[in-house]
């Protein structure tokens, strides 16, 4: 494939929620260079009612109650100890809501991990940072009453978090970083821990923000209200991930790789000189193999491939289309993550798991209205004439690319 290119934010990004209102006043651009995977940023607004079009304690209310939730859609802890699932569920595995409502008023925290499968305004919240990062992201749900309530006791996450308080306050305390920038696989040993000194402590109220880089130690607890804050994860891809997947395509190629290890390389009487120059040799070839951009593409292709739609309102979108004229306003969904190829067969679309493939004298027109919130039919540039306009148009809406506004 040819003049490949993968887009992972839209041209005009005013999304609802956009990473720049997320994390407002401060700028992108200064939390790119002063905090991201280095220092804690703790954005304190007075403004209460800042996050809570994403989540309020009724919406939580609701989804335990009313959504006929499983054992692996929600966790109780209590003074930082998980309580064992049959404490809230019935035999069948289903929640019991009632059992739920009463450990929360006898202190246990109420935690809802991957709520944004059920709540939409998460789910929007996600898409539109994993446009931003070109990571996933995935949101946990923490409701602590009150009353000094604690969900998890001081430990560091393996990924990066922001953090929303949508409804009440908890007290912040951070510690030392014993791993800096751990892996996902470096989990947290409490048992290895010794904790150090408090570093810092703030207290985050409704409205607040904080980000946390992964390593750092942190707990907190709940004042004299319910708390509800939102912890917005970042899946991110490391280093690590991509040399990996370097080491396993040149392998692939390259039968020096493949090789085993020298015959009795365990024996301490071993002479380990050629083996180190061997190992020397494959690094070089590493480190010559010019799979770069094959490798981030791959990657892109991977967040692309396994975004599914959030096509809010497609019924009415689709109900709306004998209706287009060349005068019409559509534009690209908000936070569309989508991959485009040039091949021989005409310009490709990749885009929540399926490929759509249209005419090469298609490509400008199609990018155009992929890269633009809002743009009349008619003025789609390239050489489509105003039937061809409205066809491909169509073909984007009922594809869940494009909307009428």
């Amino acid at each position: 494939m040819e003049n490949r290119e993968h887009v992972t934010e839209p041209a005009a990004r005013h999304g609802d929620y956009s990473f720049d209102w997320l994390i407002a006043p401060v700028t992108p651009a200064a939390f790119l260079r002063d905090f991201w995977e280095a220092e804690v940023l703790v954005a304190q607004r007075d403004r209460p009612d800042y996050y809570e079009p994403l989540l309020r304690i009724d919406d939580v209310d609701r989804v335990v109650s009313s959504m006929n939730l499983d054992g692996q859609s929600i966790q109780l802890v209590n003074a930082g100890e998980p309580l064992a699932a049959d404490r809230y569920c019935y035999p069948s595995g289903m929640v019991d809501a009632a059992r739920v409502a009463q450990l929360f008023a006898d202190g246990a925290t109420i935690i809802l991990p991957q709520l944004q499968m059920h709540v939409p305004a998460l789910a929007d919240l996600c898409r539109s940072m994993e446009c931003r990062f070109g990571v996933r992201f995935q949101t946990n749900v923490y409701f602590s009453p009150p009353g000094d309530a604690q969900g998890f006791k001081a430990h560091y996450d393996n990924h990066d978090v922001f953090v929303l308080q949508t409804a009440g306050h908890k007290a912040w305390r951070l510690y030392d970083v014993p791993v800096e920038l751990p892996y996902r696989g470096q989990e947290f040993d409490p048992k290895s821990y010794t904790p150090s000194a408090v570093t810092r402590e703030f207290v985050l109220r409704a409205g607040d923000l904080a980000y946390v880089p992964r390593g750092v130690v942190h707990d907190a607890v709940s004042g004299d209200e319910p708390s509800l804050h939102i912890t917005l994860g970042a899946l991110t891809r490391t280093w690590i991930d991509l040399l990996v997947e370097a080491v396993w395509q040149i392998g692939r190629q390259d039968p020096a790789f493949r090789r085993s290890l020298p015959v009795g390389f365990t024996d301490p009487a071993f002479d380990r000189a050629p083996a180190r120059a061997t190992f020397r040799d494959l690094l070089r070839r590493l480190a010559e193999n010019d799979g770069f951009d094959a490798l981030l593409d791959s990657f892109a292709d991977d967040l692309v491939s396994s975004r599914h739609s959030l096509l809010w309102g497609q019924i009415d979108q689709i109900r709306r289309l004998p209706d287009l004229t060349l005068d019409s306003l559509v534009g690209a969904r908000p936070n569309l993550l989508y991959g485009v190829d040039d091949t021989e067969e005409g310009v490709v679309v990749s885009c929540y798991g399926n490929e759509i493939v249209l005419p090469a004298h298609a490509a400008e027109p199609l990018r155009h209205a992929l890269a633009h919130r809002s743009f009349a039919v008619r003025d789609l540039p390239g050489e489509l004439d105003g039937p061809g306009k409205l066809v491909l148009v169509r073909r984007l809406v009922r594809e869940g690319l494009l909307m009428l506004h």
